[in-house]
């Protein structure tokens, strides 16, 4: 299984890929509306066909990418069917069970949190995602958006701490860097729920908590009742001055035959050393030369009133150049995927 846990440091929110290394076929579990081009780059740069996108609950803290992951990719939507959402294709209940060729997850209803919160097992007992139920050292508030520290107890304890003791343990959330744990860990170091405390122990631990509400819950509550999908009802927009493609590591990028077309619409800055230009490179013509190491000293060389793409042999100096022409002020920016060896290829 290809597996990756991604995350979103402004809400300190986990996402979790899993994705079957032979049929492609890929389950996000948890994505946020503003990390959806990091996953979707993600998905390319792997091959994967995304088929699913599952929410542990309606959030309260970020706006979830479930919506608008469907309409670039047509995947379906999934959720607890108690959590009341709109636009859902796959409701949810207790005990059901979901997946792509491959991989299969088991659907546990842990409330408490909310309603509709809902734990994800995976076939062989070997990995829970457990949403807000449960986190590492800690685990959801019940304070507000139907919670119940009495019911929340008897989800950990009864549908999580019932897993086996290896079975590892993966939040929605942490705020201290942590990634995974597992039952046991929890079972025993739970300052909360674990170490032998009782329904009454962790009741009365809850309702001791006085935490402010999330930042974000007006905002997000009622997008994610509508399964991420903006009240407007359309997509955020896009920029519409290129064929503009953001890769796993943040460059966006244009292809060399989009540039081929529209060579008079753009500057094309050819970072390569001196030594480099000997080579002719057929179907690239007026570029503008400036080696990266120049090129912040030469700057103000870059004209303004065009987008610049930059070039260099393999794409990797030229994807430099990006950062360094947005940091002056360039905002239609965007390296050659693949540079020369790639331009070479056409």
């Amino acid at each position: 299984m290809i597996f990756r846990q991604l995350y979103d440091a402004p809400s300190s929110t986990y996402t979790y890929l899993l994705a079957d290394d032979e049929s492609h076929e890929a389950i996000l579990i948890d994505p946020v509306f503003e990390q959806s081009q990091r996953d979707l780059a993600l998905l390319r740069e792997l091959g994967l066909t995304l088929k699913i996108v599952v929410d542990t609950h309606a959030h309260a803290d970020h706006i979830t990418a479930a919506w608008l992951l469907q309409q670039k990719t047509g995947c379906k939507i999934a959720l607890s069917g108690n959590a009341g959402a709109v636009n859902v294709d796959v409701a949810l209940a207790h005990g059901d069970t979901f997946g792509v060729k491959g991989i299969t997850l088991e659907a546990r209803a842990t409330p408490g949190h909310t309603n509709g919160c809902t734990s994800f097992v995976l076939a062989d007992h070997s990995m829970v995602f457990t949403g807000d139920a449960l986190l590492i050292r800690g685990c959801g508030r019940s304070d507000f958006q139907q919670g119940n520290p009495a019911r929340l107890f008897h989800s950990i304890t009864e549908q999580l701490f019932t897993l086996p003791d290896d079975c590892a343990v993966y939040p929605a959330h942490d705020y201290n860097g942590r990634t995974r744990s597992s039952v046991l860990e929890e079972k025993i170091y739970n300052p909360r729920v674990g170490g032998g405390a009782n329904e009454k122990d962790f009741v009365h631990y809850m309702n001791a908590m006085q935490l402010p509400h999330p930042k974000k819950i007006d905002e997000a509550l009622p997008n994610n009742l509508r399964s991420g999908k903006p009240e407007s009802g359309k997509m955020p927009e896009e920029p519409t001055w290129a064929e503009l493609r953001v890769t796993f590591a943040g460059v966006p990028e244009v292809e060399p035959e989009w540039v081929v077309q529209h060579q008079p619409e753009l500057t094309i800055l050819d970072v390569r050393e001196a030594d480099e230009l000997g080579e002719v490179v057929v179907g690239l013509g007026n570029a503008l030369m400036i080696p990266l190491s120049q090129l912040r000293a030469r700057i103000n060389e870059v004209p303004k009133d065009k987008p610049v793409v930059t070039l260099c042999r393999s794409g990797k100096r030229s994807s430099i150049a990006t950062t360094i022409l947005k940091s002056a002020g360039h905002d239609k920016v965007a390296n050659i995927h693949g540079g020369l060896l790639h331009w070479q290829d056409l």
